[in-house]
């Protein structure tokens, strides 16, 4: 299938995605009462596109953003299991997340908590390559990635176990679970700027990754700016990551899963890759947040949690696929 046409394809699939989860479980008398006048009116126009739409779009954001990294950061490092948050890139920009809700830094400027996550997530992604990410074995990449999760989830534990009260506490355990339940139009204004900035960047890297797929010799044999590809993928994913771990905490594996499922349709490009790979990972959150709303639990289920359940058994089929990694 041509690229065009399979992009097309994966976004009347996500749209499709977004019209069901404005009506979750069929309940589409509120949209047919948008147009509407009188309080009937007023109160649809509410729930559906002051309370649902925000929160449909910023899981879609999320997820877009998540599955665009993880296809840029796996055609840059050039292993299949790359990933912001198996590379521990979700868990430091978290880090930096609950350092400034911990030491409320949100009460100084607004952009502390966004600003700390997304430096978070630039500084662990350039540490991952000046470790040798580009050189080094995958087995070794993932150590260190492992690692580094470990590291920033240590940090984080140990400012939850200093967590001032019980209420500091119940909000850092609730945020780092993962949710879009109550976002606004104002996290999405907030997000969307870094959102749109990492999407061009990572996109203007895609023919560059293509060059890359022949070893960084070969690639500047071609004519590619190596060195500019690699700019363009660290800054491009630590702005789509820092964003969305601001936005909705950590959310884990859709990042890994998405290109996985999507790279036998675009010929294991790596530059076809990157869209798909976004539409396909938001529009599996947007039926992961949909899920969420509708099960009959007394508590909402958080949507990391519901990611988790749903990508862990897919990464894990992915990674007893990879033979030979660690060669």
């Amino acid at each position: 299938m041509m690229p065009i046409r399979f992009n097309l394809v994966m976004a009347g699939v996500a749209l499709l995605a977004v019209l069901a989860a404005l009506a979750p479980a069929g309940g589409w008398a509120d949209i047919a009462s948008l147009g509407q006048s009188g309080a009937e009116g007023e109160l649809a126009r509410i729930l559906v596109l002051e309370i649902r739409l925000p929160r449909i779009l910023a899981a879609f954001g999320v997820g877009a953003a998540l599955g665009l990294a993880g296809a840029a950061l796996q055609g840059l490092l050039r292993n299949p299991l790359a990933d912001p948050g198996v590379l521990g890139v979700s868990g430091a920009s978290a880090l930096g997340a609950v350092i400034a809700v911990y030491f409320n830094l949100a009460a100084l400027s607004v952009w502390a908590m966004p600003g700390l996550a997304i430096l978070m997530a630039l500084g662990t992604t350039v540490l991952l390559y000046v470790l040798g990410a580009s050189s080094v074995s995958t087995t070794r990449l993932i150590l260190v990635g492992v690692g580094l999760s470990s590291l920033a989830g240590a940090l984080m534990a140990l400012l939850m176990n200093f967590a001032p009260n019980p209420f500091s506490l119940s909000d850092l355990i609730n945020w780092l679970l993962g949710s879009v339940a109550n976002r606004s139009w104002a996290d999405i204004g907030f997000a969307a700027p870094f959102w749109v900035i990492g999407l061009v960047l990572v996109l203007m890297a895609g023919p560059g990754l293509r060059a890359l797929t022949l070893g960084e010799e070969g690639a500047s044999g071609l004519g590619a700016n190596v060195p500019r590809i690699r700019l363009l993928v660290i800054i491009g994913s630590a702005l789509l990551t820092g964003a969305s771990v601001a936005v909705a905490g950590i959310i884990g594996f859709v990042g890994i899963v998405a290109p996985h499922v999507v790279r036998p349709f675009v010929r294991h490009d790596p530059g076809d890759l990157l869209l798909p790979s976004a539409l396909l990972a938001g529009t599996v959150l947007v039926l992961a947040d949909m899920a969420v709303r509708v099960l009959p639990f007394a508590i909402e289920m958080k949507l990391g949690v519901t990611a988790a359940l749903i990508g862990a058994p897919a990464f894990i089929w992915i990674a007893a696929r990879a033979r030979g990694m660690g060669q």
